[in-house]
């Protein structure tokens, strides 16, 4: 037992950020729908389309990050964080992988990489999160990418489920979670070490829940301008006449 204000153990720590899964967008309807496959092409695209903002997004907010880490042996690891989306040598990345998965799905390259369909929810949401990485304390943006712990699992739903409810998305798309279902847990076996180590006390601890539950807020609210506009037909000016 511990009191109210007595600092969790490292073990009870961990387990209240996986209680955190609760939150994540996997149980947003937008996803649930997603993975029940009773989104249209339509609406699949748009997620697609909208999620890509997010994903070119990813190394400038790990580039923030790295900026303001004095510590060299944590840079060092983090920066492939950024060769993974980006790519090198070898590996075009998981940035390409998405537009893949944008092409899997019926989108031209263009219409991906020219970030026409994003919505305006979505780029506040997203560049909210980038901003916190760029403005925070370099151990508070690094622990908010926690969300990864909870990733693998919604990839692999993916993987499972739409080779038979998406029977028309292209094999090529799928490169991308799979990608993604080991470089997640990667990151994640860092960034929880980092996080344990550095939160020490209660406040601490309470205060890295709400840095979490922060990057959980952009997911979800991410979802929530997509199912607005996609599944309640209800898109940006909707109701004003052009």
């Amino acid at each position: 037992m511990t009191t109210d204000n007595q600092a969790w153990s490292r073990e009870e720590f961990e387990a209240k950020l996986r209680g955190m899964e609760k939150c994540y967008h996997i149980h947003h309807p937008m996803h649930v729908l997603m993975n029940e496959g009773k989104l249209t092409k339509q609406q699949l695209q748009g997620w697609v389309a909208n999620r890509f903002y997010y994903q070119v997004m990813i190394p400038i907010k790990d580039a923030n990050i790295m900026a303001n880490c004095p510590d060299r042996e944590t840079r060092a690891k983090w920066v492939q964080r950024i060769l993974d989306h980006d790519g090198h040598p070898g590996d075009p990345g998981g940035i390409e992988a998405w537009i893949q998965l944008g092409m899997a799905v019926g989108l031209t390259r263009e219409e991906i990489t020219s970030l026409e369909h994003v919505l305006p929810g979505v780029r506040f949401a997203v560049d909210a999160y980038v901003n916190f990485a760029r403005r925070a304390e370099w151990h508070e943006a690094a622990s908010s990418s926690l969300t990864e712990l909870f990733a693998p699992k919604i990839h692999q739903q993916r993987l499972d489920n739409w080779p038979d409810v998406y029977p028309w998305v292209e094999q090529e798309g799928y490169t991308y979670f799979k990608k993604r279902l080991t470089e997640a847990r990667r990151d994640v076996e860092h960034g929880l070490e980092l996080t344990l180590d550095w939160y020490k006390t209660r406040e601490q601890q309470e205060r890295m829940l709400h840095i979490l539950k922060f990057k959980l807020d952009v997911l979800w609210s991410m979802a929530d301008a997509m199912y607005l506009a996609y599944v309640n037909d209800m898109p940006p000016y909707f109701n004003i006449e052009q």
